[in-house]
């Protein structure tokens, strides 16, 4: 018997059906201390070095807009915090006794560093045509594009926040892809065998934690449950962490000069777009996938070993539970 992604805690001969529960508990009070940690840092530094009127605009900013590009001490506000999401749930899950990070990266026990390397071509792919229907097909058709308008960021200010981009986001995009991806998957198949269940429920609590208006909470639940479906199928996190680093690194750095365009504001020729490109990233990762001899589940949800994949009628795939 093979163990599925979304089955791996149950495996563990010390699994107990209320360690999901305790792991939970401890990565929210966790996550609350470390972001809480990040926001008094900085709040104290900009006081010492600013006074406390900046440090006061500086944290009304963010309230406006958490990625407001103009204010770069907001950005490292915003992304620094989700960030700390990852030591959060790593530490949470380890002190639960349900494993390490090699557990929720994937049913080898480890990060497939191979696999996250094939998945770098679809996403780029991925990001390409995304960029091609949202700033050449979007505005011909219906006049509409991806960051328009006139550019409203400092020279300088802009600098900082890419450089503040290209370093935090793919902290800040792993981070919620362990949390959502990750842990809820495996503690809601932890219970519950179905794995629509560990797909649908924790993409409604990654869209609800979005300030998004509905059609950019709609564009997130897309992704979601695109990013949990393929952590399923291809049994690790590597395929959703490619999509999600290079996604954001990309959007972020493209709206950072128009301040004042709020990432919230999702439309429903974005969320077209997205629905159009999901399924290519998907189709393409799993091309890529069938052609790696990387295995989807673990043959006994213990091991960190990862075993050259069977193929044939009685393939491990198959019995995957």
């Amino acid at each position: 018997m093979t163990v599925a992604y979304h089955r791996m805690f149950r495996a563990l001969p010390t699994y107990r059906w209320y360690k999901p529960v305790l792991a939970a508990v401890m990565a929210v009070v966790f996550y609350l201390v470390f972001s809480g940690a990040v926001g008094l840092g900085i709040s104290a530094v900009l006081t010492a070095v600013a006074g406390p009127t900046e440090a006061d605009r500086v944290f009304g900013a963010l309230r406006a807009d958490p990625l407001d590009a103009s204010e770069p001490v907001v950005m490292l506000l915003s992304l620094g915090s989700i960030a700390t999401m990852l030591p959060a749930v790593l530490l949470a899950t380890r002190l639960a006794g349900l494993g390490g990070a090699g557990r929720l990266s994937s049913v080898a026990g480890r990060m497939r560093w191979g696999w996250l390397a094939r998945c770098i071509v679809p996403a780029v792919v991925f990001m390409a045509l995304t960029l091609l229907l949202s700033s050449v097909v979007a505005p011909l058709l219906v006049g509409e594009s991806l960051g328009s308008g006139p550019v409203t960021t400092p020279p300088s200010a802009l600098v900082w926040s890419l450089i503040i981009i290209v370093l935090l986001v793919p902290l800040q995009a792993t981070a919620e892809e362990f949390a959502f991806r990750g842990f809820a998957m495996q503690a809601l198949g932890s219970w519950i065998a179905w794995p629509v269940v560990a797909i649908v429920v924790p993409t409604i609590a990654f869209a609800a934690a979005h300030a998004y208006n509905p059609w950019g909470l709609a564009d997130v639940a897309v992704f979601g449950v695109a990013a949990a479906w393929l952590t399923w199928r291809t049994g690790g996190l590597e395929a959703a962490i490619v999509a999600h680093v290079l996604n954001n690194v990309v959007l972020f750095a493209l709206l950072a000069p128009f301040a004042g365009t709020l990432s919230s504001d999702g439309s429903p020729v974005g969320l077209i777009v997205t629905l159009i490109t999901t399924p290519v990233y998907l189709w393409l990762v799993l091309r890529a996938f069938g052609r790696s001899g990387v295995d989807r589940s673990s043959p006994d949800g213990l091991s960190g070993a990862a075993l050259p994949r069977r193929r044939g009628a009685g393939e491990a795939v198959g019995r995957a539970s």
